[in-house]
């Protein structure tokens, strides 16, 4: 049965862990979905994973309906999420709900995501109000990290613990359905989840968050320019994958690929006469 937001609110008032991971293309959102998570995100770190950008900032709403299509082939039980990317939502009400809508109607997502707070959350507000479900963002925001020093943790000194705990009150009451703590302290992102009625998901927030999410990339151990702190490797496919090409290039050089096993036959008699 296809999850729904609803769904996941029910799991934080049950007391159920929410599971989460990012997918951007049709055959690993399959496998995802398959395995029975609770969401995936099409997040806007398609930049840095597929695209290979530096950073999030430059991908654009095209680029994210394209993934968002993909990934939405594939999913029949997961909740789809879909990040907004950077300069779709921030500076226009219309703007953001012109963007959200195509994420829903055209890519096939049941929600979208959007990072910060501050002067967005009246266009969140806007948003939840005409039926866009919003999942939220604070702590590192990857779009604006330069703005917070780099990606490095957030809310390590009260000041700016209490900025995020305030902001959190904030989206929750602009209607946001979850909340994405990144890379914050554990007990800043305890004493949120405790204060919420929405569930929180943490990447680099500690144990005590109703869900957690990681960058598939990272999981899989394809991501070789960044290993931070918080990210676990169930695999390493990057390693594997060197592997196994490196014995094809082998196989191909010294003639034993393809084997005759490996090719289709025909009768002789039936090739072509000599010229």
């Amino acid at each position: 049965m296809k999850i729904t937001v609803r769904d996941i609110i029910e799991k934080k008032k049950k007391g159920e862990k929410i599971t989460a991971l990012t997918a951007y293309d049709y055959a690993f959102a399959g496998v995802l979905d398959q395995a029975g998570l609770d969401i995936i995100l099409v997040g806007d770190s398609v930049g840095t994973t597929v695209l290979g950008y530096d950073s999030t900032v430059p991908v654009t709403m095209r680029d994210m309906l394209h993934h968002t299509k993909a990934v939405a082939r594939a999913v029949k039980n997961s909740l789809l999420v879909a990040d907004m990317p950077f300069g779709s939502y921030e500076n226009s009400t219309e703007r953001a709900l012109r963007g959200a809508r195509r994420l829903l109607k055209e890519g096939g997502a049941q929600a979208i995501k959007v990072e910060g707070a501050g002067g967005i959350v009246e266009i969140v507000k806007a948003m939840t109000a005409s039926g866009v479900p919003v999942m939220g963002h604070l702590g590192l925001t990857p779009q604006t990290a330069e703005q917070l020093g780099g990606y490095k943790v957030q809310g390590k000194l009260r000041n700016e613990a209490e900025k995020i705990w305030q902001d959190a009150r904030h989206l929750e009451g602009a209607g946001i359905f979850s909340l994405v703590l990144e890379c914050v302290p554990y007990q800043l992102a305890k004493f949120i989840t405790g204060r919420l009625k929405v569930p929180t998901i943490g990447i680099g927030a500690g144990p005590y968050c109703d869900g957690q999410i990681l960058v598939l990339n990272d999981l899989l151990g394809l991501e070789k320019r960044l290993r931070p702190k918080f990210v676990r490797r169930y695999a390493d496919l990057g390693r594997e994958t060197e592997r196994a090409v490196a014995s094809f290039k082998k196989d191909v050089l010294k003639g034993s690929y393809p084997s005759l096993k490996e090719s289709f036959a025909m009768d002789e008699n039936e090739l072509p006469g000599e010229a």
